[in-house]
């Protein structure tokens, strides 16, 4: 596991959150709790193949980038997300740098839209839990990981029937993340080492993007015109979290970038 700048106090302490929860609960108490029967996996690849642009919309209640974003409550805020067509959630799980839970991640998932758990996977263990927890989907990030990481989480994912959502930032990223055949690709606009954004670093490499995994663009999309410009590079759907939780019509407003009309 690699890490760099600011992105290193995330890591310890997520890695201190979950040694926590491990002894609380064993991996095989968590895998008893996993109801049998359904594909969630295929419900998020589903949700995410339909015609036009789709959009998953995050619950995020604060980022080290932005600080405190919105105190919205949980279920509300996913229901409007629902109301207004988003293809699934993506739901913070990291305590320390981004006020989410697990059990937001329950609460979610109960509303039956396919939830991605969004968090910093250092350990197999974070894959079984989100499974327990609801979840349809994972996101394994890829400047974290190892090859060898990254294969052998992306397999044990598809075990568990979750999607996975491979997330890079630059070409060799993206050659490391095509290798493990995942579900989706996202392009984060965001480079987690120093926060700084850049939609033009998206859309080069959306332009790269291999022929089966659906294509996402992650981070610096507030408006509909910023969607539409990733449509037109490539992507098939966009994850959308600040722009939507700061909001006062999160329903509407992920109406008009599913649809690239403007306020």
């Amino acid at each position: 596991m690699t890490a760099e700048g600011r992105l290193q106090p995330i890591l310890e302490a997520t890695v201190r959150r979950l040694e926590e929860r491990r002894a609380r609960k064993s991996e095989s108490e968590l895998l008893q709790g996993i109801p049998s029967g359904g594909s969630p996996r295929q419900a998020f690849v589903d949700g995410l193949r339909q015609p036009g642009l789709s959009v998953i919309a995050e619950f995020k209640r604060s980022s080290p980038s932005a600080g405190t974003i919105a105190n919205r409550p949980l279920l509300p805020t996913v229901q409007s997300y629902i109301d207004g067509g988003a293809a699934a959630c993506s739901i913070l799980t990291n305590e320390d740098h981004f006020g989410g839970t697990l059990d937001d991640l329950r609460q979610a998932s109960a509303l039956g839209i396919p939830c991605l758990r969004k968090d910093f996977v250092v350990d197999p263990y974070m894959l079984v839990e989100a499974r327990a927890n609801g979840a349809s989907a994972v996101l394994l990030i890829t400047s974290i990981l190892s090859q060898e990481q990254l294969q052998a989480y992306c397999d044990r994912a598809h075990g568990l029937e979750l999607g996975v959502l491979v997330e890079v930032h630059d070409e060799e990223q993206l050659a490391r993340a095509t290798q493990v055949k995942p579900d989706a690709i996202g392009i984060n606009a965001r480079d987690l080492r120093d926060f700084s954004v850049s939609l033009d670093r998206t859309e080069q490499l959306l332009g790269c993007m291999p022929a089966g995994p659906i294509h996402i663009a992650e981070s610096g999309i507030y408006t509909p015109a910023d969607a539409q410009r990733m449509r037109a590079a490539g992507a098939d759907a966009v994850l959308v979290g600040t722009s939507l939780m700061t909001s006062d019509d999160p329903a509407l407003l992920l109406t008009q970038l599913r649809d690239g009309v403007e306020a």
